[in-house]
């Protein structure tokens, strides 16, 4: 382990020999001075990875070093040792950016642990970590044999995201691999699990989990009362583990009530997924109800420009009583900011639904841009980009000004994504649909190792386009490529992030409720 070099400044450092001792024989090299000029030409000219400073020297203050020093070099952890536990010291020490403090006298224990918390965390937090995550390998491994339920599978998914989101923060390519691999294995025994029960499902089966036709009707329209305003927010696109990183910053202004999934229905996609949240409908009987309205993958025309009507009806039909509403699609930056501005009208309305497509578009580009490529190029870096994009969003102003009023949020999206990896060769013909996660069409060529079938579309409760059409889906991390032009295809899509097919990202939904603090 490379030597960790230590500043010790004190105006009595004699009386400290025997601590400077102890840190010696533990490895640590400690150089010292008994003023803060002198500790501050010597941090100016060697590097160091912790200082500690007293408080009161002679010259130059601890809390006037301190700001030389981090003027330097903001990064080292500086600790201040102090007589005093006065409250405007501390508060001083605070706002001047310390990392921890010391009140006299010190004994070495507390020395030697406040070095391994601010210098040996990262590699004693690293190696628990992983500790943890290799016990835990085991325990998953040897559950994705068992015959899982629904929720015995959202707790597996839950799992995985809980260490690729703590393994993320280790430099430990190994690792990150094995979580790949069970990532993969865990997608594959998924992928067999919905196979073997989604007709059923869909059909209304005991076991069958809550579906995005069932959304609105089972898990918001009962938060509806007279006193606080509900705002329902759809994050297109959003998947679980995107949201467990923008949480942190909603908490700040929220209480999170209830942290619960949901089971997008097939295609993932959003025409048919978020389609059948607004309407309470799924696809066929969508079609059926509103026959002018549903859009056939096929047919021209925008697939969601009827969402409010769709709201509107199922309140209706749903509620049987008056419900005054509001229905909103963000897709520009502008509208975002106007609908911030509309926030005191919007707290007349019962309820309020609000769609924001950025994360959606963000999956878009980055198939489509090579810089957003370079950007978002593994899952880490994509939920990084969509961090930042929320912290700077509209979408987070509005939650700070609904948070200075009484209100209930509810924040989903209508499917997740998945990055892709698998080519899968697909023959049809001119009608078949362009989605590479799922093909709709009367002609398909495939492997039928490699899809879902299902060869009477009815059957899903999805339309038909003609009398014999199929519907296949990819499973895991494969996406559907043409025999023309394969090269070029698998060049183009490799790695980027698609929906509308099967996996645990795409179908496995974050559904969370808050209340005012």
């Amino acid at each position: 382990m490379q030597e960790t070099n230590i500043l010790w400044a004190d105006d009595e450092i004699d009386l400290l020999k025997p601590h400077i001792l102890l840190l010696n024989e533990k490895g640590y090299a400690v150089s010292t001075f008994t003023n803060g000029n002198d500790a501050l030409e010597a941090f100016g000219k060697t590097h160091f990875d912790l200082v500690f400073l007293d408080e009161n020297m002679p010259g130059l203050t601890g809390l006037e070093t301190l700001a030389a020093i981090k003027n330097i070099r903001a990064d080292v952890p500086v600790v201040l040792i102090t007589k005093s536990e006065e409250e405007n010291l501390m508060e001083d020490a605070i706002g001047s950016k310390i990392d921890d403090y010391l009140i006299k006298p010190v004994n070495p224990k507390q020395v030697l642990l406040t070095i391994k918390k601010l210098i040996d965390n990262k590699r004693l937090v690293g190696e628990k970590t992983s500790s943890a995550y290799q016990q835990d390998f085991r325990n998953i491994g040897m559950t994705l044999n068992d015959k899982l339920t629904y929720n015995e599978w959202v707790e597996v998914y839950k799992k995985l995201i809980f260490w690729e989101l703590e393994l993320e923060k280790l430099d430990d390519p190994q690792m990150h691999e094995i979580l790949t691999m069970q990532k993969a294995e865990a997608n594959m025994q998924y992928s067999k699990f919905v196979e073997n029960h989604y007709i059923d499902w869909i059909n209304g089966s005991a076991d069958a989990p809550l579906f995005s036709h069932d959304l609105l009707k089972k898990k918001i329209f009962p938060l509806i009362n007279s006193t606080t305003p509900v705002f329902f927010i759809l994050i297109d696109n959003l998947r679980y583990d995107q949201w467990k990183v923008i949480n942190p910053l909603i908490s700040e202004h929220f209480r999170l009530e209830e942290e619960d999934t949901y089971s997008s229905i097939l295609p993932t996609a959003t025409q048919y997924a978020r389609n059948a949240i607004f309407s309470g409908l799924t696809p066929l009987d969508m079609e059926k109800r509103f026959p002018a309205l549903w859009q056939n993958d096929d047919d021209e025309g925008g697939k969601n420009l009827h969402e409010e009507t769709f709201l509107d009806e199922q309140i209706k039909r749903s509620l049987r009583k008056d419900c005054k509403f509001s229905y909103h699609k963000i897709l520009t930056f502008d509208q975002g900011k106007d609908l911030v501005e509309q926030v005191n009208n919007l707290m007349y309305n019962d309820f309020n639904a609000i769609v924001f497509n950025f994360v959606d578009m963000l999956s878009h580009a980055r198939t489509d841009m090579q810089m957003i490529r370079e950007l978002a190029n593994d899952d880490a870096a994509y939920r990084s980009l969509t961090l930042s994009w929320f912290e700077h969003s509209p979408l987070l102003d509005l939650i700070k000004k609904l948070a200075q009023k009484k209100v209930k949020l509810v924040i989903t999206t209508d499917h997740g994504t998945i990055r892709v990896k698998t080519p899968s060769k697909v023959i049809g013909d001119r009608s078949t649909n362009t989605n590479l996660r799922y093909k709709q069409g009367k002609n398909l060529n495939f492997n039928p190792k490699e899809v879902f079938l299902i060869k009477n579309p009815h059957e899903a409760k999805l339309p038909k386009v003609n009398i014999s059409s199929n519907y296949i889906f990819a499973k895991e991390d494969q996406y559907f490529v043409y025999q023309n032009n394969y090269n070029q295809f698998v060049n183009y899509y490799n790695e980027t992030f698609q929906h509308g097919g099967i996996s645990m990202e795409e179908m496995i939904i974050p559904i969370v409720t808050y209340g005012s603090k």
